[in-house]
């Protein structure tokens, strides 16, 4: 791989990039933007295509619920909360990437990696009859999708000026972010068709009524439930050649990375490190027959985060062992901690409520909740008049994306916190609203008369989580330095992608348990504490960084 100097006179795509100075801005107008532009541009499709994976047993555990697989709601809703899981462990490690392997050689790598979930997922939808275990596999495996997100966003950090961070990071982030509605949409289409033919296997049958974005698809209906992982195929492999020469290593960023062949080595032993805890974790935490059940959600999670980062510390190697120690120092700031929670508040719910949402539509709506002869709360009664998930659960991810760059913009203009204060006021009140309206369907016999003010309500907590996103990003852009501020995005996106776990759990249990609205109200009042958290280190008076 050559190295390229660059001095106003354009440059080499697909090489590696030793002069770069985005603060500069006659370097930045005749030279950096054209480059930032054209690795931002590829790295929207690629980190969509991420999301998309990581995010579709949100739709695929539906249809299974559909076709009648042999597993219950709660075994349903543990596939969904194990891709969650899985993606955002990958993150950790991910994190590191770019300063460890190089922003072109990290995105390529980690977009090919895509293909043996997206086939191993279709493979494994071709047949019912086989265990549990084999869908958790590929659930699991559907994290590396995950993981991307913090290589990309900490990548496109490098290339903006500090100016443009929020707008930069908000159109990657955002217009990434609609992987998951385009996985919404495109999923229930594709399993409508003989994509493949006779190579893309046989259909199945629906045993109950389904849905797409243009109304109910009725129980009978042949259904290719393998296309939801192999449809991925025709958009990985050309954006993995076009990831190859048409993005940039930057070697101010990544002095050292040995070479592709040696980068490409330390991103697999890296991820390969990250699969063993949260492998180990959801051994522990799973119940039986997949796992152990001895470990609850609150101390396997924080147990699989803590033995990844030694993990990686203590298994990593000459070069790479000092590049990670150095980065380790974000964990001495303080405002790196606060950011996590902050970006939790944000991210970790709009990707939370993304993956638990067409289960949740399934389950409250689709049943008719009446008593028994003894007067005991029934759910089991299908609710001839439900409406379909597939058909409205895309809407509000959607809306959640599209107003990401929004938010990174705005907050380009008033300062990031300011921003953040609004839209956590505005989820305390929205979860606690959604909350009491999960309580008045769950016990109706008429749910479905609940759903319209339910999805509004959803909606206003994925814009303002969607608007969270970005202005969260631009806090962090300003307050650390060009070193830092990459591992930093990385490591809160990392932890905040821990709600695609959390909220299917608690969301799933609660309705188990037949109150779905605790849930909820739980949120809320970490939303309160949060915005609280906010106003102290960023907003009152003698905050060390004034709404940044």
């Amino acid at each position: 791989m050559s190295t390229h100097t660059l001095n106003g006179q354009g440059a080499a795509s697909g090489a590696d990039i030793a002069d770069w100075r985005p603060e500069d801005n006659s370097f930045w107008e005749t030279t950096g933007k054209k480059i930032a532009y054209r690795n931002l541009w590829i790295s929207v499709p690629a980190l969509l295509c991420g999301f998309a994976i990581w995010g579709m047993w949100g739709i695929i555990t539906v249809q299974m619920l559909n076709l009648g697989f042999p597993f219950s709601q709660a075994e349903l809703f543990s596939l969904t909360a194990i891709a969650g899981l899985a993606g955002a462990t990958m993150r950790i490690p991910a994190s590191f990437l770019i300063r460890v392997a190089g922003g072109r050689n990290t995105i390529f790598l980690t977009t090919a990696m895509l293909l043996a979930p997206a086939l191993g997922t279709g493979i494994v939808l071709q047949h019912k009859e086989w265990p549990l275990w084999a869908f958790q596999l590929m659930a699991l495996w559907s994290g590396v999708g995950g993981g991307n997100f913090a290589s990309s966003m900490s990548n496109i950090s490098t290339f903006f000026p500090k100016r443009l961070q929020g707008t930069a990071l908000g159109l990657n982030a955002g217009l990434g972010n609609f992987g998951v509605t385009t996985m919404q949409i495109v999923i229930p289409l594709v399993m409508t068709l003989s994509l493949f033919g006779s190579n893309g296997g046989e259909s199945m049958v629906l045993v109950k009524d389904s849905g797409w974005i243009f109304g109910k698809i009725v129980a009978g209906t042949p259904t290719w439930i393998q296309n939801a992982g192999f449809a991925w195929l025709l958009s990985l492999v050309p954006l993995s050649v076009l990831c190859y020469f048409g993005m940039n290593n930057l070697r101010t960023v990544t002095p050292d990375s040995g070479g592709t062949i040696a980068a490409f080595l330390k991103i697999i032993w890296l991820y390969t490190l990250s699969f063993v805890p949260a492998g180990v974790g959801l051994y522990l935490y799973l119940p039986a027959p997949t796992g152990l059940g001895i470990l609850n959600m609150w101390i396997a999670m924080p147990l699989i985060v803590f033995s990844t980062l030694m993990v990686m510390k203590l298994a990593a190697f000459g070069a790479m062992k000092e590049n990670i120690a150095k980065q380790f120092a974000i964990f001495r700031n303080k405002h790196t901690w606060s950011l996590t929670l902050l970006y939790i508040v944000t991210f970790g719910s709009f990707i939370g409520f993304s993956m638990a949402l067409p289960l949740s539509i399934t389950v409250i709506f689709g049943i008719s909740h009446v008593p028994d002869a003894a007067g005991v709360m029934q759910h089991t009664l299908k609710n001839p008049h439900a409406p379909s998930a597939l058909t409205y659960a895309w809407i509000g991810p959607f809306i959640g994306a599209l107003v990401r760059p929004v938010g990174g913009w705005i907050s380009d203009k008033i300062g990031g916190s300011i921003v953040t204060q609004a839209i956590s006021a505005v989820m305390v009140l929205a979860s606690v609203a959604v909350g009491y309206v999960m309580l008045l369907a769950y016990g109706s016999a008429t749910p479905e008369q609940y759903f319209l003010t339910f999805m509004v309500l959803f909606m206003v907590l994925f814009t303002a989580s969607g608007i969270g996103n970005g202005s969260t990003f631009r806090t962090i852009g300003v307050i650390f330095d060009r070193t830092q501020a990459g591992p930093v995005l990385g490591w809160t996106s990392a932890i905040a992608a821990y709600g695609a776990f959390i909220a299917p759990v608690v969301i799933g249990a609660q309705i188990k348990a037949g109150t779905p609205q605790i849930a909820m109200y739980g949120f809320a009042v970490f939303y309160a504490l949060c915005l609280v958290l906010n106003w102290w280190f960023y907003l009152r008076a003698s905050s060390e960084f004034k709404n940044p």
